[in-house]
């Protein structure tokens, strides 16, 4: 049937603003060390963060036991984003001030507009409404359990949690190495800025991310871009009200400015994630139709927990994708990688 077109609007897109601080890079810290699932897979090798976690406070390793046991770096990430804290103290003060069912309130998910109701009810005790946000959120692995978790904790136990893992880890870890951090993330923010003034939205988002394609969603309106050097090679993504966050791996030249001839992140990462045989076969199958963790497992005769591992490895590197439970080829990555390499070596 033709359509009958009475409007000349046009599909509204997103707009697009990159923020940097210190405070995302210590909460992302916390949600690192205690993502026991994901931490072999981080640029920062095993042997490293062995180390780090021996060099931490007891008072510090139990807050990260109990960040760990109930995901409290969740909390951490969604009370960053309820203002534009100036420092680490400027954080700390709103952690005191806020009111108990504020603070649960915020704690508790975003998951779109329409629950938006239903999210302030379960904030203030209400069980049925905290069941079905549970319910919606059934296929996350960790949300049912974490929103349980929040509607139903001492709210007082959960602010001095929140106030002591962060204030532990700020110290600890963070100051020592402020300035270099500072600077890394700077850096990183002001090229991102640039680069904002030349592309559009979406070509915006992929170029920072490394590969990630985001569409324009009719409640969100602006995409928040957070360089962050701990997560790398992982991007994490969020969700606020009216706002899709992307905490991005920082570029290698944010890191390393003086050297001219450092390649890019992901140039990097795609060889090596490439550079093994049993991530070559499962391009090879995967180049040919998409396939489930257990059809992978199956074809190459593999045990599950080592396949998992390397899809790990190639979703990183932005080669591998999921989608509807199955693991899909970025074919486009793949074919672009030769010119990727030759645009590097051609670069004076």
């Amino acid at each position: 049937m033709d359509v009958l077109h009475t409007t000349s609007r046009k599909r509204e897109s997103y707009e697009v603003r990159i923020e940097a601080s210190l405070l995302w890079e210590c909460a992302l810290g916390i949600a690192a060390i205690t993502n026991t699932r994901l931490i072999d897979t981080l640029e920062k090798p095993k042997e490293s963060w062995d180390k780090l976690k021996k060099s931490l406070s007891e008072p510090l390793i139990e807050d990260l036991k109990y960040v760990e046991k109930h995901n409290t770096w969740k909390s951490l990430l969604l009370l960053l984003h309820q203002k534009d804290f100036r420092d680490f103290s400027d954080f700390i003060t709103f952690l005191d001030g806020v009111d108990d069912q504020k603070l649960r309130f915020v704690c508790i998910p975003y998951i779109g507009m329409k629950f938006q109701e239903l999210r302030t009810h379960a904030s203030k005790g209400d069980e049925s409404s905290r069941n079905t946000l549970k319910k919606q959120n059934k296929d996350n692995p960790y949300f049912p359990g974490y929103i349980e978790f929040i509607c139903t904790t001492n709210i007082q136990n959960l602010r001095d949690h929140l106030k002591s893992v962060m204030t532990r880890w700020y110290q600890e870890v963070i100051i020592p190495q402020q300035e270099a951090l500072f600077q890394i993330l700077t850096r990183d923010k002001e090229s991102k800025e640039k680069m904002n003034e030349k592309l559009k939205p979406e070509a915006m988002v992929e170029w920072a991310t490394g590969g990630i394609t985001y569409l324009p969603e009719p409640s969100v309106h602006t995409v928040l871009l957070i360089p962050q050097s701990i997560y790398r090679p992982w991007n994490v993504e969020g969700d606020v009200e009216g706002v899709k966050v992307f905490y991005y791996p920082v570029a290698n030249e944010s890191i390393y400015p003086d050297d001219k001839d450092i390649p890019s992140y992901f140039l990097v990462q795609k060889h090596k994630a490439l550079g093994d045989e049993a991530r070559l076969r499962m391009v090879k199958l995967l180049k040919g139709s998409d396939r489930t963790l257990q059809e992978i497992t199956n074809e190459l005769n593999m045990g599950k927990s080592t396949v998992h591992h390397h899809l790990k490895i190639l979703r990183s590197a932005r080669l591998v994708e999921t989608q509807d439970g199955k693991y899909r080829l970025r074919e486009n990555a793949v074919q672009s990688l030769s010119n990727e390499l030759m645009q590097y070596l051609a670069e004076d």
